[in-house]
Parts: structure tokens; C-alpha cells; sequence
């Protein structure tokens, strides 16, 4: 385990190691002046509704409509590698047509919307290519037609694209998806501090449902989202964990909200995590075969199959899905000090993941190869122990019958209880004879 004195001298390097590399270029924004989600989401105290939503146009010049219920305010921006455009506005309840947005038109190859944060939501567009912004605005609703928003893109060339870019430096800042958006209150008057409560000591596990938001993750054949199966199994190891009293259990989300990957890593490295758990449901495309059973995956430079470095490009992906690319790339000197507590790290997220496998063999159906790895972002914390469990393939019959279940969760959940019990425990007193 590396030490706390381990993870207080990597926070020091916290601004070194954390370089976000530029990708986004501004878009042309029309009448509506640009807002941080943050203020949209204040101003949205009641969700406006979204009843359609349609593209029209070429390849050259597209137009996106959406039906709402009121008028919204917005911003609009574009995002590289791959080309995007984003649209941030204040919580919406979507209640459009099944399969919206799962096919594109013209510039825009498919779209996704949904919630981004506490109070705000986001459209994100894949384009065919370069492109930028010429007009985006909002209607009042009249003459029998509801409000809408209208976003209108022109086909660019490279060079413009990249003129556009430099023109504009920087990126379009994102909130904290864990912070809750609340209108300012007044200050309260000054009283006398009550005394301080002891530091609450407990080993914090963090348990991390996969995706969330606009990134729904695998689905099966029907209307089963990955997104919605990892978080109900989620919450309910949370509750058996914290039935014991010994743990302190944080959430990197609960409820459908999008949490960028390195945001997820750093709730962990922020709460000094003894053991960080991301649950996920893989799928096979239909010309794959077919596969079934839970894996256990832990990091690695060099994935150990090619069906591990499959998962892991498509995991890795979930920040570009959300809009956002925060990948975190360390100097050189940083890399060689994170390498030296990595190392200790990947030691007790291997005997994790052994320990793992061990209790719930005897519970779950398991992969054939249960225990891989490959380079998962999400697994990166250089100071806590790190393992991604995929609990079955939704592409399998026989596995989405039991991710469904109530009954095959309860022992699920009961056997990963048990082995995070007594991983800890061990720690716990390996640390104490230590000291």
C-alpha cells in the first residue's frame, strides 16, 4: 500500500502531472449569451421538456432543431480529435422518439443528449469532419409551433478549423459533477465554532458505476442500458458495505449523471481511497462470437488479449462520448515518481483481484479467462489499489438474465462484500503492525 506520506508528496505533483491537452476550438454562439453550466443549471429551476428533435440539410450545411416546452438559455462549442459540437443547457427532461439521435444527417453522423451534471444537460454531435458553428439561437414558441433550439454548421476546411482554434485558445471550462448547484444564500451570522468531531479513520472504498449520462455504455438487444445495471448493483454493494460499519463507501455517482474518467480517479486520490472498485457489463458485437461470465481487469502498460485492449479502447472512449477529453498526460519527471508508487499499487490490485475471483467463483458464473488487464484510464490512481469488474456480457442471454436479477445480484454483491472485508482487513492489520 503506498503510504500516506506516499499520496501527500504525489498531491504536491498534482499540477505538474496534470496537463489537460487542448482540443477544442469555440464555436460561433448566436444571440444567447454563453453561460457556464454551472449558471444554466441555477437558472433552471423547473426542466424544460424536449418533445423532438430532428436534423436537416448536407454535407456541407446542417441545422439541428429541438422542440421544447419553454425557452432555454445555452452554449455552443466544438471539440477535435474527433470533431464535435457540444451543446450545454440547463436540465432537460428528453422525451423524444426511441432512436433518436442514433443516426445522423449531412455534418452529423449521430448525436446524444442527456445529464451531464447536477442541473444541466448536454448534446454532444459526432461530425463526418471539420466544422464550425454559424448561427445557434432560440424561439419563442408562436403560431401554434413550441419553442426550439436551433443550431446551424458549416463544413470547414482544416486550416480554418485550426485558425479558428488559435484564434480562441483554451477550452470551455466544465463544472464539477459532483458539486450540487445551489443559488447563493446569505451569510449566516457568526457564531461561536462548535468543537471539531474526530477525523472519521475508517479504510474509504470508492465504488464507481461505470458510464452515466449521455454515455449509456453496452446495451442489450431491448432497452437494457449498461448505465442503469452498474448503478443499481452499484448502490447495492454500497449498502452492504456500509452495513458493517468498518468502511467508509464513496460514490463516484449515484444517480445518472456523466463523470469524466478523470474526475472518477481523482474522487479517489482526493478521499486518500484504500481500494477503488469500477463496476461495468461488457457486450461482443454480433460478428465477434459470443462470450459470458465476470472479469476482473486490473492496469497494465500491455493489455493481455486483444479482447482486453478492446475493452479498454472502448471504455477509454467515454470521454469523448460525454464531449469532453481530459486526458491527463505527466511530465517526465512526474511519470518516473508515479512509476515508483504504481508499481506498489499494482501489487495490491493484482492480490485484490486474485482474492476477487476467489470469493465470487463460487457465487457467479465466471469468463473463461477471469483475470486480465489492460490500460483502463479509470484504474490509474498511482496510489490506490484499482480493479474494474465486468459482471457479465448484456450481448449473452444467460448473463443478462442474471444482471436483471435481483436474487443473482444479492449474491453478487455479497461475495464482493465478503472479499473487499477481507482484503481490507488484511491491510488494516498489516499497516497497524507496521506502525
Amino acid at each position: 500500500m503506498a503510504s500516506r506520506a506516499n499520496h501527500r508528496f504525489l498531491s504536491g505533483f498534482a499540477l505538474l502531472c496534470a496537463a489537460a491537452l487542448p482540443c477544442s476550438v469555440a464555436g460561433l454562439v448566436g444571440p444567447a449569451k454563453a453561460q457556464s453550466p454551472a449558471t444554466l443549471a441555477i437558472a433552471a429551476s423547473v426542466p424544460a421538456i424536449a418533445t423532438d428533435a430532428r436534423l436537416a440539410g448536407d454535407a456541407k450545411q446542417t441545422r439541428f432543431v429541438l422542440d421544447l416546452d419553454k425557452t432555454i438559455k445555452f452554449r455552443a462549442f466544438t471539440l477535435a480529435d474527433p470533431y464535435r459540437v457540444v451543446v450545454d443547457i440547463p436540465q432537460v427532461d428528453f422525451r423524444l422518439p426511441s432512436g433518436t439521435g442514433a443516426t445522423g444527417r449531412g455534418l452529423v453522423t449521430a448525436f446524444r443528449y442527456g445529464l451531464v451534471m447536477p442541473g444541466g444537460s448536454r448534446i454532444v454531435f459526432d461530425l463526418s469532419g471539420p466544422a464550425k458553428i454559424t448561427n445557434s439561437y432560440v424561439l419563442d414558441a408562436a403560431n401554434g409551433q413550441p419553442s426550439r433550439l436551433v443550431l446551424e454548421m458549416e463544413q470547414v476546411d482544416l486550416a480554418a478549423f485550426n485558425q479558428a482554434a488559435e484564434s480562441k485558445p483554451g477550452r470551455p471550462a466544465i463544472a464539477d459533477a459532483n458539486a450540487a448547484v445551489s443559488a447563493p444564500t446569505p451569510a449566516a451570522p457568526m457564531r461561536a465554532p462548535n468543537p471539531a468531531a474526530p477525523p472519521d479513520s475508517r479504510p474509504v472504498v470508492v465504488i464507481d458505476p461505470g458510464h452515466g449520462g449521455l454515455d449509456n455504455g453496452t446495451r442489450s438487444g431491448g432497452e437494457v442500458m449498461e448505465k442503469d445495471l452498474v448503478l443499481g448493483f452499484a448502490l447495492a454493494l454500497r449498502d452492504r458495505i456500509e452495513k458493517s460499519g468498518k468502511y467508509r463507501v464513496v460514490m463516484t455517482r449515484t444517480d445518472d449523471t456523466f463523470i469524466p474518467l478523470a474526475d472518477r480517479v481523482k474522487i479517489a486520490r482526493n478521499q486518500s481511497a484504500a481500494l477503488f472498485v469500477s463496476i461495468h457489463a461488457d457486450a461482443l458485437p454480433r460478428d465477434e462470437g459470443d462470450a459470458q461470465g465476470a472479469t476482473i481487469y486490473t492496469l497494465s502498460d500491455k493489455a493481455s488479449d486483444t479482447e482486453a485492449e478492446r475493452l479498454a479502447d472502448a471504455e477509454n472512449r467515454a470521454d469523448a462520448i460525454g464531449g469532453v477529453n481530459l486526458t491527463e498526460e505527466p511530465t517526465d519527471v512526474a511519470d518516473i515518481l508515479i512509476d515508483l508508487a504504481q508499481r506498489e499499487t499494482r501489487t495490491f490490485s493484482n492480490r485484490f483481484a486474485r482474492l476477487l475471483m476467489g470469493e465470487m467463483k463460487n457465487t457467479v458464473r465466471m469468463h473463461k479467462h477471469p483475470l486480465k488487464s489492460a490500460g483502463f484510464r479509470v484504474l490509474k490512481a498511482p496510489d490506490v489499489p484499482s480493479v474494474l469488474v465486468e459482471l457479465g456480457y448484456v450481448s449473452n442471454k444467460g448473463d443478462l438474465d442474471h444482471l436483471v436479477s435481483e436474487k443473482w445480484r444479492s449474491k453478487t454483491v455479497g461475495s464482493m462484500a465478503q472479499a473487499i472485508d477481507v482484503f481490507l482487513a488484511k491491510r488494516v492489520a498489516k499497516a497497524g503492525a507496521a506502525n
